[in-house]
């Protein structure tokens, strides 16, 4: 085969992978989208010529609207990765890095950053209860609210995000009021700084 895609569980993966070492050649690219297995891995238990390109996606692949970032072992030609690239761009962006290393936190920002955008569904539906929303128009209210702005930031390419929150907070207005508590020095900045340094550091350490 031109491509070997290997999408199963990390912790699975070793029982299924040595089977295709009777694989390994130069025309065959190994696409792993394995969180925390290494090129080093693949190469361990491949063989050390094998083409290995390493991935890391996230779950609005889901519907076709995911991010994905790759890394290609020094074996992989450009023909192979331009393979790689149109396999992975089926389920949504992809950017390449030459440095295996940012997978951690690429890790941290982007396939686990799903999850932080889904609580803060979560917080922003009950602080609408706390101000005295029935419940269910309160989430109704959140989740509107965060997949519109998504929908908007991802229609507004050339626009920064910040140019766009500059442009919904009217001076002394409600917005910049929100805002002067989610900006302060121990607003929601180090919070996300220390989120994403945390599952930074937890990725270097699943992938040993």
């Amino acid at each position: 085969p031109d491509v070997i895609v290997l999408a199963v569980k990390p912790q699975v993966m070793e029982e299924g992978l040595p089977s295709y070492r009777a694989l390994v050649r130069p025309d065959t690219v190994f696409l792993s989208i394995a969180a925390g297995k290494t090129i080093a891995y693949f190469e361990r238990q491949l063989g050390e010529g094998a083409v290995v390109v390493r991935s890391m996606p996230n779950t609005p692949a889901a519907i076709g609207r995911g991010m994905t970032v790759a890394v290609p072992n020094s074996h992989v030609s450009a023909a192979q990765r331009a393979l790689s690239d149109r396999l992975l761009r089926a389920v949504g962006d992809v950017a390449w890095v030459e440095d295996e290393g940012l997978l951690d936190p690429v890790t941290a920002l982007s396939g686990s950053g799903p999850a932080y955008v889904f609580f803060l569904v979560e917080a922003m539906a009950k602080a609408g209860e706390a101000a005295g929303l029935p419940a269910d128009l309160a989430m109704r209210l959140a989740r509107a609210t965060v997949s519109g702005a998504g929908a908007l930031l991802d229609a507004s390419a050339q626009q920064e995000a910040a140019d766009l929150r500059k442009a919904v907070t009217s001076p002394n207005g409600t917005t910049q009021a929100a805002l002067e508590v989610l900006m302060a020095p121990e607003g929601l900045q180090p919070v996300m700084t220390a989120a994403v340094a945390a599952a930074s550091r937890r990725s270097r350490e699943l992938a040993g």
